[in-house]
């Protein structure tokens, strides 16, 4: 079981590259770099990590390794000080990046293992992985920033757009940390389906799993879908 709710640290980042738009295997484009990163704590304590500030006061385009250094050794401070970390596809993405900008990879790897990512939990159990937003709307919340996306975050942050890029990733780990809370609440996560049904999961025993758990689950039934993914997707960069 996850510790009580005042222990919970929810973190997203967002890259530095611009990735070209239609780009569906984004690995081509690595190193992606961090333009800026949130956490938020369960008592509203919000940190933005950024690179810079610069002569002009400006965030520099992304975070040196040492910044990315710091921002791992936050995190591997706050798990000591007794808190879990909350992410959603932490593991296949956030996790990986800061490994890649940071060179701590076993750090970022032990970070991985021994937090909770509902969205990997899911796909675990059900084969399947779902969106962020989708989840926060199916649980009655409002979701992440209208109009913004993590394609367009890096396009903002090179343009000097960078209040829009903060909000945005506070957004996102604020509603990290609210789907968790909810399902916490209820046992369960929700979504609308694209034929309209409102469907829930529940995961087995009752119990959200760390990743290092959920990785230890049987493989689902994956045989009704044309192209599944393999676990290899999100679990690759841990070798």
């Amino acid at each position: 079981m996850c510790p009580p709710s005042s222990y919970l640290l929810a973190f997203d980042l967002e890259i530095a590259k611009i990735i070209p738009d239609g780009t569906e295997d984004w690995s081509q484009y690595r190193p992606y770099g961090i333009s800026v990163a949130a956490t938020l704590t369960d008592d509203g304590g919000l940190r933005l990590w950024h690179g810079g500030p610069g002569p002009d006061g400006n965030p520099w385009p992304q975070m040196s390794s040492m910044q990315a250094q710091v921002f791992v050794r936050y995190l591997l401070r706050m798990v000591g000080q007794g808190y879990t970390i909350v992410s959603w596809n932490g593991l296949g993405f956030d996790f990986d990046v800061l490994a890649e900008e940071s060179g701590l990879h076993e750090e970022c790897k032990d970070l991985a293992l021994n937090h909770i990512d509902p969205m990997f939990h899911l796909f675990c159990e059900r084969g399947f992985a779902l969106s962020l937003n989708k989840v926060a709307h199916g649980m009655g919340l409002s979701g992440k920033t209208e109009g913004m996306n993590g394609a367009l975050a890096p396009v903002l942050w090179a343009e000097g757009r960078y209040q829009e890029v903060m909000d945005y990733v506070a957004q996102d780990a604020r509603t990290t940390l609210e789907v968790f809370q909810a399902a916490q609440k209820h046992g369960y996560l929700s979504w609308i389906s694209r034929a309209g049904r409102h469907l829930i999961w529940k995961p087995r025993g009752g119990r959200w799993l760390t990743v290092r758990e959920a990785m230890a689950l049987p493989l689902p039934d994956t045989a009704w879908m044309t192209n599944p993914w393999s676990r290899e997707k999100f679990t690759g960069w841990l070798r």
